[in-house]
């Protein structure tokens, strides 16, 4: 196996490739507004610093949000035509599991030790508002993934820590906010290894919004043209 790791729905534009047994090489920038612009130089470099060519990638998964329009479909447009250029499989996986099992586990993408009990995940959904998820455990999601104020969630989340960038802008819901701060695809790509040796369900690689986007077309515009 050669599996294939790439997520943009955050700030971090994140690339990875695992053999099935550990994570070969990673890079992880962070800028909200070049994912377009930066996304293929690093699986370049990742799969060159691993001394791997395109055609040998055997598996794709990529971060299907839920995140920001622009961002999640460069990494989910990538993804897919990687796979068909390559007939390989590309598999979807929620980008707040990623950052759970990084912080559940302390391993790819964590710093330190990994959380022990239920936990929150939460990133910036912009808006003043986090997409988040309850947590049992690193592999473990309670709920699914929403979008909210975090003043009309502070209740469900209190006295649980909480990992991600979302947390870490809103101490008052979330006082206890600890890292990983960004996504990691080595931590989606270990994870995603561990499903596929399970033989687990993989959700589609379809982007996962849950909201409508900003730019709408105006419903009662008026006609300039002439008749």
């Amino acid at each position: 196996m050669l599996l294939l790791a790439v997520d943009t729905a955050t700030p971090a534009v994140t690339v990875a490739l695992h053999d099935g047994e550990s994570v070969l090489a990673a890079e992880s920038q962070v800028d909200a507004r070049r994912h377009g612009e930066l996304l293929l130089p690093a699986v370049d470099r990742v799969l060159a610093a691993a001394g791997v060519k395109p055609a040998a990638v055997t598996d794709l998964v990529v971060g299907i949000g839920p995140g920001p329009y622009t961002g999640l479909r460069v990494g989910l447009a990538t993804a897919l035509t990687f796979g068909s250029a390559l007939g390989v499989p590309v598999r979807g996986l929620c980008t707040l599991d990623g950052l759970a099992y990084a912080a559940g586990t302390g391993g790819p993408g964590a710093s330190g030790a990994g959380i022990d009990g239920p936990f929150v995940v939460a990133t910036d959904a912009r808006r003043k508002e986090v997409y988040w998820a309850l947590y049992a455990d690193a592999r473990t999601r309670l709920t699914d993934p929403a979008v909210d104020r975090p003043a009309d969630i502070a209740e469900r989340v209190a006295g649980r820590p909480a990992v991600g960038a979302g947390a870490l802008l809103y101490p008052d819901t979330f006082p206890d906010a600890r890292g990983p701060e960004h996504q990691s695809a080595a931590a989606l790509a270990s994870l995603a290894v561990e499903r596929i040796a399970a033989d687990a369900e993989f959700p589609p690689a379809l982007p996962l919004y849950l909201r409508r986007p900003d730019a709408q077309v105006p419903k009662n515009y008026k006609v300039v043209t002439p008749k």
